[in-house]
């Protein structure tokens, strides 16, 4: 949570990322995820291609447990409903 709390701004901050969160597993505290939406899969390359980003995952590999996991997704469909 550090790392990320030391380096969300600047990740925010980078051009083409339009949101990024941090969730953490309801039953495992020690399992996170990232959330970041991207402009374009070209703005998202320049990001993993950046000091910024080599700096970032240098630090957050030494964090993991197992192997890493990433996906890139899409809106397959959006219906946008009220928790009360």
């Amino acid at each position: 949570m550090k790392n990320f709390e030391n380096n969300k701004d600047k990740i925010r901050a980078f051009p083409g990322c339009g949101f990024l969160q941090l969730l953490r597993d309801k039953n495992d505290g020690s399992i996170f995820f990232t959330l970041s939406h991207w402009k374009s899969e070209e703005a998202l390359e320049v990001y993993r291609n950046s000091e910024l980003f080599q700096k970032v995952w240098a630090m957050t590999k030494l964090l993991f447990r197992n192997k890493p996991e990433a996906w890139s997704t899409e809106v397959a469909e959006n219906s946008e409903t009220s928790i009360e």
